[in-house]
């Protein structure tokens, strides 16, 4: 029984490792483990405002802490924060810049990171995308594209670069195709797009949750080879 007991105790302790796949962290883990994949999660505007588990009156709760569990026990070391209110998307864009040039200067390959924006977290993970100009890290937006975005991301930081998976949903009257906008956002350096119609019926609330029909291809976008 002593022998199993600290089997076990190794165990849990190994799992604990800061920077080994399936942890969670607000900051960029001071441990890197450079073969771990690393997610970078940028949330929607409503926990700025309203805490961690706001519930929005026509979209339901958003359940911010179950989507970065959801992507922990995928595999990922998840990196995200509740922002503060009022947080100005482009300075904060610098910000995720360093944490990724941080990872990459560990020995981290650029194929083994992805940020993940939902909403304004999205406007956020096109400014990382155009400031970073790195053709290998992975993107996933949610739910941001429309005439009025697209024009601000080219004016301030320019093109997208990357992988870049775009995810929206068909109800949603927020953020809408990419498409028509695409010849704005391309640059050499987007070296990959693809784009996928939901059809929950949810509007943009289908981002408050950790729902298969988009957590499976974000999850598959950023293992893919």
């Amino acid at each position: 029984m002593k022998k199993i007991a600290i089997s076990l105790l190794i165990l849990v302790m190994l799992s604990a490792v800061p920077g080994s796949p399936g942890n969670i962290f607000s900051h960029v883990p001071k441990t890197i483990d450079t073969h771990a994949r690393y997610l970078i999660y940028l949330h929607g505007r409503i926990i700025e405002t309203s805490g961690r588990r706001p519930t929005h009156p026509r979209f339901g709760v958003y359940e911010y802490d179950r989507i970065l569990q959801t992507f922990a026990d995928s595999g990922f070391v998840v990196i995200s924060e509740a922002r503060p209110a009022d947080t100005r998307a482009l300075e904060y864009a610098r910000k995720v810049v360093a944490q990724i040039d941080t990872l990459l200067r560990q020995g981290v390959a650029p194929s083994r990171i992805t940020v993940v924006g939902a909403s304004k977290g999205a406007a956020i993970a096109g400014f990382v995308s155009a400031l970073l100009k790195n053709p290998q890290v992975r993107f996933v937006l949610l739910a941001i594209c429309n005439k009025r975005m697209v024009n601000v991301w080219v004016n301030q930081a320019g093109p997208f670069y990357g992988k870049v998976l775009y995810i929206y949903e068909r109800s949603d009257r927020i953020g809408r195709s990419c498409q028509p906008f695409l010849s704005q956002l391309k640059s050499d350096g987007l070296t990959a797009f693809k784009e996928i119609e939901l059809n929950t019926g949810l509007q943009h609330g289908f981002l408050y949750r950790p729902l298969p029909e988009w957590v499976n291809p974000t999850v598959e976008w950023a293992k893919h080879p």
